[in-house]
């Protein structure tokens, strides 16, 4: 949609990120840019799973390991159990969230915008909301 510009007017809702909850997965991809960045901050929230069965948590892996993994799953540090919401999704006022790790954040995280997925179950935001009810030509930028 020419000048749909959804994204500058985010109003931080949390709403998306929310909709992960304990389904936020990385890539090895990231993992091996935590391990090499010295990220155990984020490390310590993943765990992964090779191919016999067994799970290590990330803070544990080394670099040469992340090719036998073929799971990466959001687990609580202390428990080892799944979570059910992103311990990185950080209130900041009443109505207004950030991502606590936004530079470093996962491929998926950083590759999701709902506006162009369609996602249907976003109908609490307001911006979504707002940018479907404009008509055509609201949206077009006219010099």
């Amino acid at each position: 949609m020419p000048g749909n510009d959804i994204e500058a007017d985010c109003e931080q809702c949390g709403i998306c990120c929310k909709v992960f909850g304990d389904s936020i997965s990385p890539t090895t991809e990231n993992v091996y840019q935590w391990i090499t960045n010295d990220r155990p901050d984020i490390l310590r929230h993943f765990s992964a799973c090779f191919a016999n069965g067994t799970w290590k948590n990330c803070t544990q892996l080394q670099p040469d390991e992340l090719g036998s993994v073929i799971a990466i799953e959001m687990r609580d540090p202390v428990t080892g159990k799944l979570v059910s919401s992103c311990p990185f999704l950080t209130r900041i006022t009443k109505k207004r969230y950030i991502c606590s790790i936004h530079t470093a954040k996962p491929d998926m995280c950083d590759n999701y915008k709902p506006w162009i997925w369609g996602e249907t179950y976003l109908r609490r935001c307001r911006t979504i909301v707002e940018q479907e009810q404009r008509t055509p030509w609201q949206n077009e930028n006219i010099d």
